[in-house]
């Protein structure tokens, strides 16, 4: 779709100089009827670079395309209009290139919520204090989360008050359904527990954004097509009980440094297994946090999540693999997100972490 998009806007833009070589009689120019002055041979020229840049913008997906696009599809139109005989084609390009524009505009916006959401949570205060995690800081946690935190480089690193995730991968709603690829970035924060998780999505060969929202306990998901039309909004208790799992999911997995927090209680069941429980806002979720020999966490295993297809709690989990160390800190670089159900496992996210920013002083 971009794509074409962007071949139209070429051949639409090329189109335009034909107005400007004719006003300035540098060829003739048969298709063009109708007298054109220098004047107006400028506008088309105009309109040539106008279209050129937005091409350029587009491309580059530049947010500042659906500025430079609107004002080429004005002008455009305009010099249409004065010369409908020859031009009035034209008229079908421009409204498609405006249809875009709309688009870009309301993927702008929609975004700007979260963006603007993640800039207030940025002014909150720090949860831990401005040190470095130390063996003390740890002493009275199981043995296998202290064996984690040494493994993945935590220790002797700042504490974390916020972490910003950026991931790629696909997701479906069940076996039948295709694929969907998706890009996404969040900002976890621990004071206030609060988790915004933007998604960029295609479905169909269609453009879909979703906004997923956690403060201090209350959610909503918000996933639009085209940024514009809402094609699923959940909240309420359900929804709030099962980001708060994944709110805690997040820390296990991408900011082990967090695990100090003394809202986890932590029980450990032996062969390396260790049961955690999470409370905040009065909601309290529980989790089996599974590692192998090496300290490497490579599961986390909740029945705290309701399944919105079972109309149930259901076991929720997400596998772990592929740990890299960057910076000096080890983390897993693959999930993926499994449904329990009681005849099968069913992966229905697959994600790829790109990369883990912490204590994040503006929004980027």
């Amino acid at each position: 779709m971009k794509t074409a998009l962007l071949i139209l806007i070429l051949i639409h833009g090329l189109i335009h100089v034909m107005g400007f070589v004719k006003g300035f009689e540098l060829l003739e120019v048969k298709q063009l009827a109708q007298p054109i002055s220098r004047y107006f041979g400028i506008l088309w020229l105009l309109g040539f670079i106008l279209l050129m840049v937005a091409a350029f913008y587009l491309f580059s997906n530049n947010n500042y395309y659906w500025i430079i696009a609107f004002a080429a599809v004005i002008l455009s139109q305009i010099l249409i209009l004065n010369f409908w005989k020859d031009a009035k084609f034209g008229t079908i390009a421009n409204i498609i290139i405006l249809i875009s524009v709309v688009l870009a505009f309301s993927k702008i916006g929609f975004y700007k919520r979260y963006q603007t959401d993640v800039n207030a949570a940025l002014n909150s205060p720090p949860y831990f204090d401005n040190s470095l995690l130390t063996v003390v800081d740890i002493q009275d946690l199981p043995e296998a989360i202290k064996k984690y935190l040494n493994y993945t480089g935590a220790i002797g690193k700042p504490k974390v008050n916020n972490f910003r995730i950026v991931m790629k991968g696909k997701l479906r709603k069940n076996e039948q359904s295709e694929w969907m690829s998706f890009k996404s970035e969040q900002y976890n924060f621990m004071h206030n527990p609060t988790r915004l998780f933007f998604m960029n999505a295609v479905m169909k060969q269609l453009p879909v954004a979703g906004y997923h929202c956690f403060k201090n306990g209350d959610a909503f998901m918000d996933i639009r097509l085209f940024s514009i039309f809402k094609v699923q909004y959940q909240e309420g208790a359900d929804m709030d009980k099962a980001e708060t799992v994944t709110f805690f999911n997040d820390m296990c997995c991408m900011a082990p440094a967090t695990l100090i927090d003394n809202r986890i209680v932590w029980q450990d069941k032996g062969n390396n297994v260790v049961q955690a429980t999470f409370t905040n806002n009065g909601i309290s979720i529980s989790a089996n946090l599974n590692f192998n020999e090496t300290g490497e966490l490579v599961n986390f295993i909740s029945n705290d999540r309701y399944n919105v297809d079972a109309g149930k709690k259901m076991p929720w989990s997400t596998p772990l693999s592929n740990y890299r160390t960057k910076d000096n800190l080890t983390l897993a670089k693959y999930a993926e997100t499994i449904n329990t159900y009681p005849d099968r496992d069913m992966v229905y996210g697959k994600f790829e972490i790109e990369s883990v920013s912490y204590n994040c002083n503006e929004f980027y």
